[in-house]
Parts: structure tokens; C-alpha cells; sequence
């Protein structure tokens, strides 16, 4: 297949507009740019697009889809149950990097909410999207535009390494300004609870919903029965093909756990600043942990950067756990299989 390249970047960004979703109406797979996250799109009500979604990524079929959406005018559509909640969350956060998760409508085929009485549902912060969605006029499921259990694509270049020649079109709206998946909140259930742990944080959600549950899944792999509710909750993600191992601890302790373990393959992803403590072939930094929206702009692209076939393993420092270090630790976590060494 003839992957397709439309940049929304020049005087012709509405023609590739129009063409993604001319695309996506014909049911045909359009990778498209969020604020998260690169989407692999495909009309929610066309089965067969969205079973294309799930071959493309070798994505596993008990892993539901988001739906993604003009506004909150788009609730009732397509969730049976709306409750007040929801649309405070959508006025304070839409458009932006939340998904809600709520009962569903008989419309939402099965096939995207894997076979589950809840959808999940956000309206993404960016403009090109936000028009490809208008155009279609159709929700657009859309998970990771990567092959599932690799880092997620923050550039239209990385989505092009996985996938080029798999889908009809890439959409290129430049880099990803928040760098991780959408926070998930389960509003189906009383009280709230937090699925996935994103650009929104849990003590933003508190201060609107009060009380929120944390679900398990934040900070542990689901174990085997356990099924997935929303994204990204079972599966190991995010991963590079080497080993990668989170170091809890100050940072002259974990400078000296990896000097006296590193091999002549051994690689570490550090604070900024850090770099000069570590004698290892290849150090990167990935932000600052007193602003840890930069450890979250950065995080995939430094694991895709480390995807290389001279390291075997990496060592990450662990990033802070409050606001959005939460969600850098959720995905840290999971690219590592959950490997956490206290030093």
C-alpha cells in the first residue's frame, strides 16, 4: 500500500483535511496528530476499519478503543448515561488530554469498546483533528499510531517508521505537545475512577469530582482474567527492545547502582543536568523532574531513541509520582514490565 503524506503545515492544509477525512468516511485508516499522541483513526461505526486498526497495530482484541470527538455536544450521541459530572469535566479540560468513560448507546458498535457496556470518549486538543473529525462526521476510534507494546509516536516521523505502508494516510501536525496518552476516568462507576493517569492529573480531577478511586492498574500489571476497561491497562507498553529498569532513589544512589552494574550495552535515561554522573556508553536526559511535564513531553521519543540493537538494557531514574509524574511513572512502569529497584 501507498501510504499517503498530508501536511496541515503549509497553504494546503484544508485539501489534506478534506482528503484524511474523505478517507476515513470511505473506511480507510488515517493516522492523525492529537496533543497526546499520533492516533491511528478509523470511522467508529465502520467494523471492518476498525478491525484494520487492531490487525495494523497486532493489537490484542480485548483492548478497547477511544472514540474521539467534535465537543461535549457529542455525549448524548453516543453514551446512554451522561451525568453532570461529565460535562463539568468537559467544560474545565475539553479540548484537551481527558477520556471519559460511560455507559454506551446500542449505536457504538462492540467491536471498539470490546464487547463492554462503556465507551470511552475525549475530544482532542488539536485543530487539524478537530477538523478531520467535523469533515468526517463520524467519530474517530483512534488508539497509539505505533506497533502495540512499542513507545507511542509523539512526530509524524515516528509514525512512519511503524507503520509506513500499512495505512491510506499520515497526517503531519508536528510534535505532540503533551507526549503521553490522555488521562482515563471511569464516570460508570460511583465514585470515579482514575484508569490511566495522563495530561490531566488525578488532583485536577479531585479538585472538580471530589473523591476519586485510583484504580490498580496505575501502579500494577493486570493479572491474567483481569480484563481491560479502558486503554493500556493489561499490556506491557511503551517498550524498547531492551530490558528497561526503573532506579528509585537519590540520585548519587542510583549513579553508583549503575556504574557498578552497567555493561558495554548498557544505556540510562536521566534528569537533566545528570548526565556526566553516569560511565555508560549512551545517557539521555528526558527532562526535569520539578517540571514533570517535561519528563511527559519527551519520555516516548527518548525510548524510541534507545530502541537500538547495540543496548540491551536501560536504566531510568524515576520520576516524581504527583501531577503528571504520575502518568510518566505509569508508563515508565509498564515499558519496564513493572521493574522497580529501590537504591
Amino acid at each position: 500500500m501507498n501510504t499517503e503524506y498530508l501536511s496541515v503545515k503549509d497553504a494546503a492544509g484544508e485539501e489534506a483535511l478534506c482528503r484524511a477525512a474523505e478517507i476515513i468516511k470511505n473506511g480507510g485508516l488515517v493516522a492523525i496528530p492529537t496533543e497526546t499522541v499520533y492516533g491511528l483513526g478509523a470511522s467508529a461505526l465502520n467494523d471492518e476499519a476498525v478491525e484494520r486498526i487492531f490487525t495494523v497495530k497486532g493489537r490484542p482484541q480485548d483492548n478497547p478503543l477511544i472514540i474521539h470527538v467534535h465537543g461535549s455536544e457529542a455525549l448524548k450521541m453516543w453514551c446512554s448515561e451522561v451525568p453532570e459530572a461529565a460535562y463539568k469535566l468537559a467544560e474545565k479540560f475539553w479540548p484537551g488530554p481527558l477520556t471519559m468513560v460511560l455507559k454506551k448507546k446500542n449505536c457504538v458498535p462492540d467491536r471498539v469498546t470490546a464487547g463492554m457496556d462503556t465507551v470511552a470518549v475525549r475530544c482532542p486538543d488539536h485543530p487539524a483533528t478537530l477538523r478531520i473529525i467535523e469533515l468526517a462526521g463520524v467519530p474517530i476510534a483512534a488508539p497509539s499510531a505505533n506497533i502495540s507494546g512499542k513507545p507511542s509516536p509523539t512526530s509524524a516521523e515516528h509514525v512512519r517508521h511503524d507503520i509506513d505502508g500499512r495505512v491510506e494516510a499520515i497526517v503531519d501536525g508536528g510534535e505532540c505537545r503533551v507526549g503521553l496518552e490522555s488521562t482515563i476516568i471511569d464516570l460508570s462507576v460511583t465514585p470515579p475512577r482514575l484508569l490511566r493517569p495522563g495530561g490531566v492529573s488525578l488532583e485536577q480531577l479531585r479538585d472538580i469530582l471530589g473523591e476519586v478511586d485510583v484504580d490498580a492498574a496505575v501502579y500494577r500489571r493486570l493479572e491474567a482474567g483481569e480484563r481491560p476497561k479502558a486503554p493500556g491497562m493489561k499490556y506491557r507498553h511503551y517498550s524498547p527492545r531492551a530490558r528497561v529498569v526503573i532506579l528509585d532513589g537519590a540520585v548519587e544512589n542510583v549513579a553508583a547502582y549503575v556504574n557498578a552494574h552497567r555493561g558495554e550495552r548498557t544505556a540510562v535515561l536521566c534528569f537533566d543536568g545528570e548526565e556526566k554522573l553516569f560511565d555508560v556508553p549512551v545517557c539521555l536526559s528526558y527532562g526535569d523532574p520539578a517540571r514533570p511535564e517535561t519528563l511527559a513531553e519527551k519520555l516516548f521519543a527518548c525510548l524510541r531513541e534507545l530502541d537500538r540493537d547495540d543496548i540491551d538494557e536501560i536504566y531510568s531514574r524515576c520520576p516524581p509520582k504527583g501531577g503528571v509524574g504520575l502518568a510518566v511513572y505509569n508508563r515508565l512502569s509498564k515499558a519496564a514490565g513493572n521493574t522497580v529497584i529501590e537504591v
